[in-house]
């Protein structure tokens, strides 16, 4: 999880905004806030600052973002592209959220998102983050590979992306004598993946059909996506048939529905399906909507299909994003740490630092801080008791473990790879705590990631570690260091088994834990979540608007959900929302969509 991989269909009905449009006005002064030591973010979004005592500059904006997350900096870019006055407000040292990078004894370490795909994609079909990036007129330099190694019980793979690649790989498993046919698979598991892709292959043009920056949270949607792109979306039910039609009327519900309409019994291909499903949304087939997973399997699996890694690392995502609201006049401000959404006459004016300072929004404050943490961030007074209760009774996904090191790369094999999966145990499924391992070691594709000669690595539990076995813990305790040193060990495993001989702990120049506890402190996340637990077909996610006029949310809490590419659409969405029906057209007829 935590995976740039795709994003999901914007098909779902999501809840209108309900909001009034700004008019546009003079493009301002780019301007970043600099902090108390005077200092800018470095090319790797690295920097050291204290907390403020005072906020630096104008102590006021059209629309003031709490939270410098990828939705926080893809709405700010866009609304300061709109011509709005913007202010993206961070709590942290550092921008980027859960997707920043960070910088110790020379290793440049990724703290989340760290597999993506669609960066370098452009028009209607594109990945939202990279439509965002188009529209700010910013580069994104990538590294193009196409697989990963897959350790699983019934042994491992190379797992290659493409129409062709991983059918090649997994037939090549299959009868190397790795697996065990009668206990873990058929004979007929090669027809049962192809059965799948040509079922799923022809509605992802409809899935496809509405390009996510088109989107807006009103009645405006009717101009910008309906009647825009009702012919290519008519089109794509014509290209489908009748049975394609009749499969797309299933992409609003569970994925598991669509696996069990074809009768797919192999248990490695529902394993792989459910995992898949896993590393996209935190849920199985039973809880993603088919949408999702139908859009997933045409960007992985059609012709020149490809996987990228950002030059220089996940930060490099947020520097380009900070770099291109910078270029149209936002400002972003490290360090000011976000007390109490301020409401006045019933409506969000502005925010109150923890220095006391007051910042004022003339025109609206948007929260890309999960649903709990808004929800902290509100007088109780002015908070109806539905939304209340919405909120909390949401259930939430589980946290996260960290391992980052960084290691001598002498005797390593040159061929090791970026992305390393490790699954222990498919009897207690992909959600199980202790079970999925996911490991990523850039310096492969980015060396400058890592001093000359070195490797970086990040190893993580993807969602999977219960807060409660931390909570209340005090982490300068020799219970919390222990248990640390026991949660952890599954991950240490994990590299050993990936890495292979060569690779030592006691080689390892940085060796860093992070728990829920972590989780918590450093990304200001409720129990440290990775985000609601939503299942598809059960509920769905929020929309943008608040019962508080004037405040909005973005982020893993909102439409469409969890992910890399969901999150920077549901920031665009709150952007477009913001500004006229014509100004959003202008921009969609600027990019080309």
């Amino acid at each position: 999880m935590a995976l740039g991989l795709v994003f999901p269909s914007f098909m779902q009905i999501h809840q209108p905004l309900s909001l009034c449009s700004f008019n546009s006005s003079t493009v301002r002064k780019t301007f970043l806030a600099r902090n108390s030591n005077g200092q800018e973010p470095s090319s790797t979004g690295s920097i050291a600052v204290k907390e403020k005592k005072a906020f630096p500059g104008k102590p006021e904006a059209d629309v003031v973002v709490i939270g410098s997350g990828i939705a926080g900096l893809c709405c700010a870019g866009l609304l300061a592209r709109y011509g709005q006055d913007v202010l993206v407000l961070e709590s942290h040292d550092l921008p980027g959220g859960a997707a920043h990078s960070f910088e110790i004894k020379g290793y440049k370490f990724d703290s989340g998102p760290s597999l993506f795909s669609g960066f370098q994609s452009r028009g209607p079909q594109a990945n939202p983050l990279a439509q965002v990036l188009d529209a700010l007129g910013v580069s994104l330099p990538c590294v193009k590979y196409d697989s990963w190694m897959v350790y699983i019980p019934e042994g491992e793979f190379l797992s290659r992306i493409g129409p062709t690649e991983f059918f090649k790989a997994f037939t090549m498993w299959v009868f190397s004598g790795l697996q065990d046919l009668e206990k873990y698979g058929t004979p007929n598991a090669v027809q049962e993946w192809q059965k799948l892709l040509d079922a799923i292959l022809p509605m992802s043009a409809a899935a496809m059909a509405l390009p996510p920056l088109s989107i807006r949270g009103d009645f405006g949607v009717l101009s910008t996506a309906a009647a825009r792109y009702a012919p290519s979306l008519l089109k794509s039910f014509v290209q489908m048939g009748p049975q394609g039609a009749l499969g797309a009327t299933k992409l609003l519900r569970p994925f598991s529905e669509v696996i069990d309409s074809l009768e797919l019994k192999d248990p490695f291909i529902r394993n792989w399906v459910d995992l898949l499903s896993f590393l996209l949304a935190g849920v199985k087939t039973n809880g993603i909507l088919s949408a999702e997973m139908v859009y997933m399997f045409a960007e992985w699996y059609k012709p020149g299909s490809c996987l990228e890694y950002p030059l220089h690392g996940t930060g490099a995502v947020v520097d380009a994003l900070v770099q291109g609201m910078k270029k149209f006049g936002g400002r972003l401000s490290l360090g000011s740490h976000v007390e109490k959404i301020v409401i006045e006459n019933d409506r969000a004016s502005g925010v109150k630092l923890r220095s006391g300072q007051f910042v004022r929004a003339k025109k609206a404050v948007i929260s890309n801080a999960s649903m709990w943490d808004t929800l902290k961030l509100l007088p109780k007074e002015v908070v109806p008791k539905s939304y209340l209760d919405r909120v909390n009774t949401t259930p939430q996904c589980e946290s996260f473990m960290h391992l980052h090191l960084g290691f001598d790369a002498e005797g390593i094999r040159e061929d090791l790879g970026i992305h390393h999966i490790v699954v222990n145990d498919w009897e207690r499924g992909v959600d199980a705590d202790q079970n999925v391992v996911l490991i990523s070691i850039p310096s492969v594709l980015s060396p400058d990631l890592a001093p000359p000669g070195k490797h970086v690595l990040h190893a993580y539990l993807p969602g999977t570690e219960p807060f409660g076995l931390w909570e209340g813990l005090d982490r300068r305790s020799t219970e919390y260091k222990n248990l640390k040193v026991e949660r952890s060990e599954v991950m240490w495993r994990a590299v050993e088994r990936a890495i292979g001989a060569g690779f030592s702990r006691d080689k390892c120049e940085v060796k860093l834990v992070g728990t829920p506890l972590t989780h918590q402190r450093f990304l200001r996340r409720n129990r440290g979540t990775y985000g609601p637990a939503i299942e598809a077909g059960k509920n769905s996610f929020p929309g943008h608007s608040t019962p508080i006029p004037q405040l909005y949310c973005c982020g893993d809490s909102t439409f469409p959900g969890i992910g890399v590419p969901a999150v920077a659409a549901s920031g665009a969405i709150v952007a477009n929302s913001l500004v006229s029906v014509s100004q959003h057209s202008q921009l969609l007829d600027a990019i080309g969509i």
